[in-house]
């Protein structure tokens, strides 16, 4: 008898080969046989006319605050994932000196927009080294399996204490430091180290974050230190500015070192290289040996906007600014008053002060052309048309007006969607042939962050339900949809016992119903610690999801079960033989 049974189903089994009928049976932790299951199992699921594929593999996360107190992990676990990688983009919390604490959280704050008094009052700070922080997280038991990158933000806080600010220099003996406190970290169990280098990342203060002023130097020291453990991924986001020659540094770091080093590949206003430039500077670089990969979104990246929203296009207005202090009822009483309307509508907003700003300030509070109103059927490759200019135009009113009533819908719950990356064409046809290819993965979901303004921790469903079910072009094989979103992310980190549904390998399950896959609508929440707010998004469609053995989501409801645990370092398969 086995433990669970899976009966009836299509197996997706994640290498990208075509769909097949059979059964699949669990015991323990492990895929025991995927085929003709006689023997019967002590809980049985049919997936009759379902979908059965390996659970999904996010690699690029911000659960770093939240994994220590939450053992649900929404709304990432709510889309069929069941490994995060988190610690990205060189924000995290250890290794923390009490002194820097509140430094830390301000950072991650600032760059991930998670709210500061959730972070503060929700962790418990029981650890000051990397190695700690690890053994805290290994303390609770979850719905997915957590794994972490060391971040460079809270390194260089570490050493270079009250110095840290945009453009230090650390001596020679502090780059050893943290290069050792990297190697430390990744034999302690990290995945990797991140960074981060792009003006749109900073500071609660407004402060550039600490990698955007490092020198390769210093990067590739620390890479070097990976290196000599044997294994760890260099993650990096970065404006790529043509000038730092960053894949020239991430080739010589990756041929020296035999590491992979990946990177945020996005279209934005930020960068000035292209997305085509950056895909073939990185496949130049891996033509002389080296090994960079690119994490791509599957849509626009951007912010939805909302008044209760950390963005809306009126935050820089002064009658807006000037209801900083009050309380979510006392704005709305003011919203709804006409007279209030008009004098706000008739202001200029206020430009910000970082100069590098202006373009994203720009489209944030007047780019009616690249906005638009998230209704209940909402098409996250929406048209020109359906953009608020438009639909302002043939109402008759200015846009700044259109997208105030907009938000003043369900009583003040609107939401309007801004595309900020990524959908500079208009369309998502860029990312077809990207899609198809070797040295990119699906990534960049941001799960557990940018609480007030993004949901993209929703990527995976976003992935069956337009790009496999509903996108008129380009649209990609169920079977080629579900490896990229496991095998491909999972061999990137080296978790090599996950991402496929073969006997030995992990048995984490996804059976899902695709006639039903469905995005809901987001909305905001006021959840997590101190009623700090977020934004979710749930889904139709994931009958079941199945963790380590254990069924951990059924009909779309948590059950109580929390077989997921911490990931420490690169993890081998256990090869089984088919059971009877």
């Amino acid at each position: 008898m086995h433990d669970l049974v899976i009966r009836g189903g299509t197996v997706v089994d994640g290498t990208g080969g075509e769909p097949f009928m059979a059964d699949v049976a669990i015991d323990g932790d492990r895929v025991s046989l995927v085929g003709t299951v006689e023997a019967k199992g002590r809980e049985e699921i049919d997936a009759t006319g379902k979908f059965v594929t390996p659970g999904f593999v996010d690699v690029h996360t911000h659960y770093d605050g939240q994994a220590t107190w939450d053992d649900e992990m929404a709304p990432s676990s709510w889309h069929g994932i069941t490994t995060v990688v988190m610690g990205n983009c060189g924000v995290g919390f250890a290794p923390a000196k009490p002194d820097r604490r509140e430094w830390l959280i301000g950072l991650m704050e600032g760059v991930e927009d998670i709210p500061g008094t959730a972070l503060a009052e929700g962790m418990s700070w029981n650890w000051e080294t990397f190695p700690e922080y690890l053994d805290e997280l290994e303390k609770m038991p979850r719905t997915v399996d957590v794994a972490t990158h060391v971040p460079h933000g809270a390194v260089r806080a570490y050493v270079l204490g009250d110095r840290e600010k945009p453009g230090a220099v650390p001596t020679d003996e502090e780059v050893k430091q943290m290069a050792d406190i990297v190697a430390d970290g990744v034999k302690a169990g990290a995945l990797g180290f991140s960074t981060s280098r792009t003006i749109l990342h900073r500071s609660i203060d407004g402060e550039l974050v600490p990698g955007t002023t490092a020198t390769k130097e210093e990067l590739i020291e620390i890479g070097r230190a990976m290196g000599k453990v044997g294994n760890g991924v260099f993650e990096m986001a970065s404006d790529l500015n043509k000038e730092w020659d960053e894949f020239g540094w991430m080739g010589d770091m990756s041929r020296e070192t035999g590491l992979p080093v990946t990177f945020a590949a996005l279209q934005s206003i930020a960068k000035d290289i292209s997305l085509d430039e950056q895909i073939a500077n990185m496949r130049a670089e891996n033509d002389n040996g080296a090994n960079i990969v690119a994490q791509i979104a599957l849509r626009g990246n951007g912010i939805v906007m909302a008044w209760q929203g950390t963005v809306n296009p009126f935050v820089r207005h002064p009658s807006w600014m000037a209801m900083e202090e009050l309380s979510w009822d006392e704005k709305y009483a003011r919203l709804k008053d006409p007279a209030f309307k008009a004098k706000l509508l008739s202001e200029a907003a206020e430009p910000p002060e970082e100069i590098d700003m202006v373009p994203v300030f720009m489209v944030i509070t007047n780019g009616w052309a690249m906005q638009f109103e998230m209704d209940e059927d909402f098409n996250y490759e929406p048209q020109a048309e359906e953009s608020i200019a438009m639909r302002a135009e043939a109402a008759g009113k200015s846009g700044a007006e259109y997208a105030y009533d907009l938000m003043m819908q369900d009583e003040g719950k609107g939401f309007i969607y801004l595309p900020l990356l990524n959908y500079i064409d208009g369309n998502l046809d860029f990312l077809e042939d990207l899609q198809q290819a070797d040295d990119t993965v699906n990534s960049l979901s941001d799960g557990g962050a940018h609480c007030g303004t993004i949901c993209d921790a929703a990527s995976p469903t976003f992935m069956l339900e337009h790009w496999v079910k509903n996108r008129k072009r380009g649209t990609l094989s169920m079977e080629h949809a579900i490896k990229r979103q496991c095998l491909d992310t999972a061999r990137l980190y080296g978790l090599n016992d996950r991402g496929v549904l073969k006997p030995g390998y992990l048995a984490d399950v996804n059976v899902i119903n695709m006639d039903q896959i469905k995005l809901g609508k987001p909305w905001l929440a006021f959840d997590l610690p101190a009623g700090g707010k977020r934004l979710l998004q749930k889904a139709e469609g994931y009958d079941y999801t199945v963790k380590s053995g254990e069924i951990t989501f059924k009909g779309g409801a948590v059950t109580d079960k929390r077989p997921g645990g911490l990931i420490r370092g690169p993890q081998a398969v256990e090869m089984l033989e088919a059971a009877e």
